[in-house]
């Protein structure tokens, strides 16, 4: 019955953190003339990003590698099978051109470069891994990802008639208004971890009372789990009209997984790719090149069928997984 409880408070707080964050988020980018996209892109997405770190890094320390490599290409193939098609299902995506020109190629590269990393019994005639070498690398590509990105916004940064009203009204209210934007960003996220890290227990734990096997929780309730403050703050964005923020959530915390975390994680310790883990790469990267042409296609628009697709092809996908792991 805790569990229970525990279960419903963790929904909750994850429906109460996407609604703040997208709120937040939202004010925070038209106060500071920033795109929506650049909000999602970065701080969004490192913060609904913070469950697969906390895990990943307790995993690394404990040498748990399989959790790590598992929560981490788990949660990248849930953002854009699971995330982006419930998020399409309720809403079409608007995808501007920015996202198509480069956000989402880059995250392409980011996939494919771990991949090629991975490849040890080819490159380098050992076993298959990504090794402290690897992380540097990861580390430096994402470093690059965020020099890009701040440089975007710095050099397309335009000032919106907000700001200029805001001129009139006095600066010392629009200080206020940034400020407020700031904290409201910040409980979202707050309450996004703690209520991601009290789902993912008590899912857990109610698994293992109704005798469902550890392959399943490890794929499902783990990945999927970290997953939820994205999918929470995706679904909200959508709702509210954000395809911006919804899409660069998604892209963006791909990256953050892939580069920053995996380089984390690989860094404290080796992280070797486990039995039945190249399907699971394989399938990211599937997704993550289907999601470039179902951008494109519909007038730059993800519609509803192709949102279904997205989760018939993860669902099916999750279901081969379980069934061939027991």
């Amino acid at each position: 019955m805790m569990d229970v409880l525990l279960l419903i408070l963790g929904l909750a707080m994850l429906v109460g953190g996407g609604d703040l964050l997208v709120r937040g988020a939202s004010a925070l980018a038209r106060n500071l003339g920033i795109s929506s996209l650049v909000i999602g892109l970065t701080v969004v997405a490192f913060g609904t990003s913070a469950p697969e770190l906390a895990v990943n890094t307790a995993a690394a320390l404990k040498g748990s590698g399989d959790i790590s490599f598992g929560n981490i290409i788990g949660s990248n193939i849930a953002n854009i099978g699971l995330i982006i098609g419930c998020a399409a299902l309720l809403r079409p995506l608007e995808v501007h051109g920015s996202v198509i020109a480069r956000e989402i190629p880059m995250m392409l590269l980011a996939t494919g470069a771990v991949i090629v990393m991975g490849v040890d019994s080819i490159l380098r005639g050992s076993a298959d891994l990504f090794d402290r070498s690897d992380a540097l690398i990861m580390l430096l590509f994402f470093g690059v990802f965020l020099y890009y990105t701040i440089s975007s916004v710095l050099s397309t940064r335009v000032a919106d008639t907000f700001v200029d009203q805001s001129r009139e009204a006095g600066e010392a209210e629009q200080r206020r208004s940034t400020l407020m934007s700031l904290i409201i960003t910040a409980c979202g996220l707050g309450l996004l971890v703690f209520g991601g890290n009290i789902t993912v227990s008590a899912a857990v734990n109610i698994a293992r009372m109704l005798h469902v096997s550890e392959a399943v929780i490890g794929l499902v309730l783990v990945a999927v789990g970290t997953s939820l403050p994205e999918l929470t703050t995706s679904v909200m964005a959508s709702l509210k009209g954000q395809s911006d923020l919804a899409i660069g959530n998604v892209v963006g915390s791909n990256i953050f997984n892939l580069l920053f975390i995996m380089g984390i994680t690989a860094a404290i310790r080796p992280v070797a790719i486990p039995k039945g883990g190249w399907p699971d790469l394989t399938m990211m990267l599937l997704l993550s090149v289907i999601l470039l042409p179902f951008s494109i296609s519909g007038n730059r628009k993800i519609s509803r069928r192709e949102g279904v697709v997205l989760l018939v092809l993860y669902c099916s996908y999750l279901a081969w997984r379980a069934f061939s792991m027991n």
